[in-house]
């Protein structure tokens, strides 16, 4: 799990600035990422319930995007349908719901100087996504410039509430560099306080990192020991000199989301509506996974689904997490005694 916050990490959302940097040590996944606790076996909820699940064991949870050829979406298909390879090795589905799953979401909006004159738009697009989202969704919003810092109140980790939504979306004036590192690191930390067992982020950015303490290989580590799907949208300016789309690129695909670059600041409400439809047509799925050893090891992920009557699928997850090291102590005192 992650380790507690050092003092640098502000828990209530005043913000932290470069320097201070907290979750600098390595972190440990534990049952954190796509590893849940498992007594029985979850199904499909009633359409006024959550998907939930309570563990003894290790499970992947798979966060699972299935699109036909022209892109629409494939919500009928069974546990059937679907063959989960790990490092090459099939595994048996234990768990599976297609159902329209509450999600913990973060809004990460990039607040520095340059995004002044897209700001109305993205405010837009911001609140355009809550009112198109699950309504038991639980929401937050980190704004980040030179630093990084919650949008809701100190005392409201999360809300449905569209009034506090817009006004944690435009209290601050853009301005400054852009710590985009230090604020998806940042709200991978605070999207595990959500009671949500699915974890989304949605980042918006109209450049690449120039101030963040936290490195891209710090940051890649925490998503790939994240069990979050992440979108991001680049709003990049021709001739940006930190404009680095592939980082983007890269976040989304390790976590299983999707990477947007729109042609126009007007296209940036209609992607914000279509995320929010993908995340509630996506299905999730679990499995057990084998281990041959108590170490720690990255695991490669592949999923595929076929339907006879919709030709070739298009299937979306992420494509590896990481397997934390097993708690021998903790398995010893589970077995029998002597």
């Amino acid at each position: 799990m992650l380790r507690r916050a050092s003092r640098s990490c502000d828990p209530v959302g005043r913000g932290y600035r470069p320097g201070r940097r907290w979750g600098k040590s390595p972190l440990i996944p534990s049952i954190f990422l796509l590893l849940v606790p498992f007594h029985a076996s979850a199904q499909a909820p009633p359409a006024t319930d959550e998907f939930r699940i309570s563990t003894d064991v290790e499970l992947v949870l798979l966060d699972v995007s299935v699109r036909d050829p022209k892109g629409g979406y494939v919500s009928s298909l069974t546990r059937e349908d679907f063959q989960i390879y790990e490092n090459g090795a099939p595994q048996k589905i234990t768990q599976f719901s297609r159902a329209d799953i509450p999600v913990t979401v973060g809004l990460v909006m990039d607040d520095s100087g340059s995004m002044r004159p897209k700001r109305p738009e993205v405010i837009t697009a911001g609140l355009v996504f809550a009112g198109a989202s699950n309504p038991q969704d639980q929401i937050f919003v980190v704004n980040f410039n030179d630093r990084v810092r919650r949008g809701l109140p100190e005392n409201v980790p999360f809300t449905d509430d569209i009034n506090l939504l817009r006004s944690a979306l435009s209290k601050d004036t853009p301005q400054g560099q852009t710590a985009l590192y230090d604020a998806v690191a940042f709200a991978l930390h605070h999207l595990e306080s959500g009671r949500r067992d699915k974890k989304t982020l949605v980042v918006v950015s109209d450049g690449g990192d120039n101030v963040s303490t936290h490195s891209l290989k710090e940051l890649m580590q925490l998503v790939q020991e994240s069990r979050a799907t992440i979108y991001t949208v680049g709003i990049f300016e021709p001739d940006d000199p930190d404009r680095n789309p592939r980082v983007l690129e890269r976040i989304a695909a390790v976590s299983g989301g999707q990477c947007f670059f729109p042609k126009g600041i007007d296209e940036v409400v209609p992607i914000c509506r279509q995320i929010a439809k993908d995340i509630r047509n996506r299905y999730t799925i679990g499995y057990t996974p084998a281990r041959s050893s108590d170490k720690a090891a990255l695991r490669k992920i592949r999923v595929m689904a076929t339907a006879t009557d919709r030709g070739k699928l298009v299937v979306r997850t992420r494509n590896s997490y990481m397997l934390p090291a097993r708690d021998v102590r903790a398995a010893d005192r589970s077995g029998p005694s002597k």
